[in-house]
């Protein structure tokens, strides 16, 4: 389990966050979602301890990560960010060993048991088959694939995936998807796709100009008196067979008044 309390971040006079606080459940997969500068990324950075923190906490599986070092945070959070820019040179099945740097200190050390894992992982993402090519004759996709095998070989038991789908086609958007519970037991996720967020979260925070506008299940919180007012749009939800959430977005009418911009909260 991943807790914010009361986190701040400032960088200069500027506040990035300001005093968020959420909890990432243990076997759950917990979304962070707000428009473009709401300060996602930055609070799946301050999780690692890699945006340093002007107030507040966190706490990982109740251990406050400010009096642990880094090696003991690398061990149980793997990250996947927007964009992976790996060594080229290296091969495809080197990149995805060094997940287990964190746990068993040099490349490869882990020994056959360590050598199924990364095959494994290579094999969920579908790059069996490109295991020993150069990274650098890899598409986009492959290597954000790349970067999902490393974090499946990692073994830890938590993961914060920043945009994990980005360069991705629509099949291979879906599988990563449905690997999500499967790469650890605690998943922290930020996403623009709000519908790709209410079929794989079962948890959600929305974040405001870096603040928590709203937080709950997706089905409970994506409705339209909050995603109106954070993200000033016209949001309409349409039954769907499945029982999932399906949304459509528009500008608002001319003629509709803004919501004020003071509001911060629901």
């Amino acid at each position: 389990m991943i807790e914010a309390h009361e986190v701040t971040v400032r960088a200069g006079e500027r506040v990035l966050l300001d005093r968020v606080s959420f909890r990432a459940q243990t076997g759950e997969v917990t979304g962070i979602v707000g428009p473009n500068g709401s300060g996602k990324t930055t609070l799946l950075r301050a999780l690692v301890r890699a945006a340093p923190l002007s107030a507040g906490r966190i706490t990982l599986d109740g251990h406050d990560l400010r009096i642990r070092p880094r090696r003991w945070i690398a061990r149980r959070v793997a990250e996947v960010g927007q964009r992976s820019e790996p060594d080229p040179s290296l091969r495809v099945v080197d990149e995805v060993s060094l997940g287990g740097l964190a746990e068993h200190g040099v490349l490869r050390s882990g020994g056959a048991g360590f050598d199924q894992r990364v095959a494994d992982a290579l094999d969920a993402v579908e790059l069996s088959h490109r295991a020993f090519d150069r990274l650098s004759t890899l598409s986009g996709g492959e290597l954000q694939r790349v970067a999902l095998a490393r974090a499946l070989a990692q073994g830890a038991s938590h993961v914060l995936l920043d945009e994990p789908t980005n360069h991705l086609d629509i099949r291979h958007r879906l599988e990563i998807m449905s690997l999500l519970r499967l790469i650890a037991p605690t998943v922290v996720i930020v996403l623009h796709d709000l519908e790709l967020a209410a079929q794989v979260c079962d948890h959600v925070v929305v974040l405001q100009r870096g603040r928590v506008a709203g937080s709950g299940p997706p089905t409970e919180l994506f409705q339209p008196r909050l995603l109106d007012r954070v993200y000033d749009v016209t949001t309409r939800i349409h039954p769907a067979p499945d029982g999932r959430t399906r949304l459509s977005f528009s500008l608002p009418s001319p003629n509709t008044p803004s919501s004020p911009t003071t509001k911060d909260h629901p």
